[in-house]
């Protein structure tokens, strides 16, 4: 591999770690290093440390907020000599705070001050800095040259955990996963070497970080490829009036549908609450083409359109955002809650029909903000299914769809009647499905997984690749939390 060696010398002194206090230790080294540090319970440090899901509190032992590439390597040979763990965390939004360690006393450095966005209007390839938020890059991207890529819908989201582990969002279907975008990536390695990696140079690593990036180095720039969007983008709302009786004809309905006949131009989900049921998602194009694209869905479905509206791509994203697209430093969002997902093959059948049992008979006696999604990635026009499936270790490629079930607290604890809906719908959903045709999506963890099941759940047949990546990577596991990829040759 080509490097960039990061010198040692700050390091002369740190053997005598085991006799000084093994934080002032760590705060020492990256001192003379010139690396900012959060100062303990400042109004940094509160933020910096603050969960997004309000459930899972975890405390590092030091916040590192580097601006510069060579503070970033700093922060990891620093934790590295000092006997850390080190978590990079750049928009904080991980369900199961896995930016944060997903447990006590890690060296978490803090991104987000480094969000600058540049468009090389020739190339039109985008250097970012890698705590851009995804509101922010697209802004960006829009402001320098009417580009895009694509991505999920949360202003507030980094751009590192998203892209790395997928990143679908309301264009994958038109043009694939953020992930899709990446075309070169800088990262520190866990020795402290800034390597280059893409699909020409470093490309075993490149793909290892292509779907699970959070296990083998700290990215210091992203180099994305870009699309110009189209002049004019429909977003839409169809009510979808299903009852027990008709639930499962409408589900298989939407499976032919998206599998045969969905058009590449149109991205969508299904919304389901205790109340309604609804079709919603972005067409690239003019009204009378959404029209026509989703009169075959909703003929078979019983469904019609009660809400529309043509736009531009920053419009297009606001509409689904829930705050203004530009969102940098710093950045305060925070939500109690409970989720699960599937990635699903289809939803018909014996499948679909133990879904609807649960939704009708269990679920909506549930009173609550509870909801379902059931997000479209696949079908012969998707751009996630038409992209090359070996450039990347995401491992659920041939997944039709990502289900995500979840329920929102307006308190600060979830009650054991949230989780039990959950946890029991989940269940329900998977139970006659074989193994070798389920999966999960990283980016909706489910807590429940213990380290071997995760790596089966998230990353399937990718994993001996990325266990012997890590061997050869970092055998220590300085780059470690709760589930991420072990050393070795198997699960």
């Amino acid at each position: 591999m080509r490097t960039a060696s990061f010198g040692l010398g700050l390091l002369v002194g740190l053997s005598r770690a085991a006799a000084l206090n093994k934080r002032a230790v760590l705060a020492d080294c990256l001192a003379e290093a010139g690396t900012a540090i959060d100062e303990l319970d400042s109004k940094d440090w509160e933020m910096d440390t603050r969960p997004f899901n309000s459930l899972l509190a975890y405390k590092p032992d030091v916040v590192a907020v580097p601006t510069t590439v060579e503070q970033i390597q700093s922060a990891v040979v620093c934790g590295a000599t000092s006997g850390y763990k080190v978590t990079p965390k750049c928009g904080g939004h991980s369900y199961a705070s896995y930016g944060l360690g997903g447990e006590d006393g890690h060296l978490v450095i803090q991104l987000d001050r480094m969000f600058a966005v540049k468009l090389d209007t020739k190339t039109n390839i985008a250097t970012v800095e890698p705590g851009t938020r995804l509101g922010h890059l697209a802004v960006e991207l829009w402001a320098q040259g009417k580009r895009a890529i694509s991505h999920g819908t949360c202003p507030g989201v980094g751009i590192a955990g998203h892209a790395l582990h997928g990143g679908f969002g309301l264009s994958s279907h038109t043009h694939g996963l953020a992930l899709d975008w990446i075309v070169g990536l800088n990262i520190v390695l866990a020795n402290g070497t800034l390597i280059h990696s893409s699909a020409t140079e470093n490309s075993d690593l490149f793909w290892g970080m292509l779907g699970a990036g959070s296990n083998f180095g700290v990215v210091t720039s992203f180099e994305l490829s870009t699309f110009a969007p189209p002049a004019n983008l429909t977003w839409f709302v169809a009510n979808l009036p299903l009852k027990k009786e008709t639930s499962v004809a409408a589900l298989e309905a939407l499976e032919d549908y998206t599998l045969n006949t969905m058009p590449a131009e149109l991205n969508m989900r299904i919304m389901g609450t205790q109340r309604m049921t609804q079709l919603e998602g972005i067409y690239h194009g003019e009204k009378a083409g959404l029209q026509d694209a989703l009169a075959p869905l909703l003929n078979k479905t019983g469904g019609s359109l009660i809400a529309t509206g043509t736009t531009d791509w920053p419009g297009s994203l606001q509409h689904f955002a829930t705050m203004s697209l530009n969102q940098t430093h710093p950045h305060n969002e925070q939500e109690t809650f409970y989720g699960k997902s599937l990635e699903l093959k289809g939803l018909s059948g014996t499948t679909a029909q133990d879904f609807v049992d649960y939704w009708f008979d269990q679920a909506r006696n549930v009173s609550g903000a509870w909801y379902f999604q059931l997000d479209i990635q696949g079908g012969k026009n998707s751009g996630v299914w038409n992209a090359n499936h070996e450039l990347s270790s995401y491992a659920h490629r041939d997944k039709l769809y990502i289900l995500q079930f979840f329920f929102r607290s307006t308190a600060k604890t979830v009650s054991a009647e949230a989780m039990k809906l959950v946890d029991e719908w989940t269940a329900a959903t998977a139970k006659s499905i074989p193994a070798s045709e389920l999966g999960m999506y990283i980016n909706y963890p489910d807590l429940s997984l213990n380290r071997t099941a995760a790596h089966e759940m998230y990353w399937g047949k990718s994993v001996p690749k990325l266990q012997q990546l890590k061997t050869q990577l970092d055998p220590e596991e300085l780059f470690y939390y709760p589930i991420s990829i072990k050393p070795g040759t198997a699960a």
